[in-house]
């Protein structure tokens, strides 16, 4: 190996030009997701505390923000749906006319030709006991009894308009099912993206304010252990061999780790949400004057992508899209 003074790295730094040319990963607006919530009842958007700039919107200004999102060329929307009224099975979550399934019908109308339309599939924001499945009489997530009720939203959105499910809610076998029931319906088209390595991460907090969840208990029976690599990987795996056409790493930045690692095992492209927690204290620390917000939001990014995501959800995808075309 050619050491110092015949190997000079830094002629590869010299100047901003050399310095683009020379960059490994790229980040672009095409590859970013923006998560949006929709609250049934609001006449007008409702700003969200701990996550400054986010708003929960009403449907008039969800079309709007998905219009600026499809001109923006960002690569897709996510939406999750916040209902007036919860129950023990999440009845709403698959009723025509909730919230979520109005909305994307709506958003499909307006800008389901520009960009990918995408909904949570998960009953947390819809049961009273905000947990993301069916609770059986000890009180324990019901798993298959679970998949019966996503197999019901599944085909709700898909035909309310989605044309990806975020599967989110970390039940064994729910691609399978969802895939199995989509296709026995026609929706041979509809994507399923795995939310295949969800950690129960202390980083979701502000996410629970967005959605207003009604949470008791914590859900580490589904979701995983923030301290397992191998398992992520593992999960991933199985998502894969059961028809997932993308897979989830969630949280992003705290899982970089497992990110790389799930690249490297998967032949499916690999998506990761920089969620709430990573989103606030971004936020709290620029308010502050502590950082750089527009290179720390920039720099973050691009750290997940350089990790292995193919695409990156996160509340900054409007915002980050503007700079990187101006750049």
């Amino acid at each position: 190996m050619s050491r110092y003074p015949d190997a000079r790295l830094r002629r590869l730094r010299q100047s901003a030009p050399v310095r683009e040319l020379m960059r490994e990963t790229s980040l672009e607006a095409r590859q970013l997701v923006l998560p949006m919530f929709v609250r049934e009842g609001l006449d007008e958007p409702s700003p969200i505390g701990s996550m400054p700039g986010v708003v929960q919107h009403s449907l008039d200004s969800l079309k709007k923000a998905a219009s600026d999102a499809a001109e923006a060329g960002i690569g897709g929307v996510m939406l999750f749906g916040v209902p007036a009224v919860r129950d023990a099975i999440g009845s709403g979550a698959d009723d025509p006319e909730g919230i979520l399934n109005v909305a994307t019908s709506a958003v499909a109308a307006e800008v389901g030709d520009a960009l990918v339309v995408q909904t949570d599939l998960c009953l947390d924001e819809f049961t009273d006991h905000g947990h993301c499945g069916v609770l059986a009489d000890s009180g324990a997530v019901d798993n298959d009894a679970t998949l019966e009720r996503y197999e019901s939203m599944a085909l709700a959105q898909a035909r309310a308009g989605s044309q990806l499910l975020g599967l989110s809610g970390m039940m064994d076998g729910q691609v399978a099912a969802i895939r199995r029931v989509l296709d026995a319906e026609g929706f041979t088209d509809t994507l399923i993206l795995a939310y295949a390595a969800k950690y129960a991460s202390a980083f979701y907090g502000p996410f629970r304010e967005a959605v207003d969840s009604q949470l008791q208990g914590d859900r580490r029976t589904y979701q995983m252990d923030p301290g397992n690599r191998r398992e992520g990987v593992r999960e991933a795996l199985f998502d894969q061999d059961e028809g997932a056409d993308i897979v989830m790493v969630k949280p992003a930045m705290g899982f970089l780790d497992v990110l790389r690692e799930v690249r490297d095992a998967v032949d499916v492209p690999v998506w990761a949400y920089q969620v709430s927690g990573e989103y606030a204290m971004v936020e709290a620390a620029a308010a502050n004057g502590w950082i750089d917000r527009r290179a720390a939001i920039l720099e973050s990014l691009l750290s997940i992508r350089r990790a292995g995501a193919d695409a990156v959800l996160t509340y900054w995808a409007l915002e980050a899209a503007g700079w990187l075309r101006t750049r």
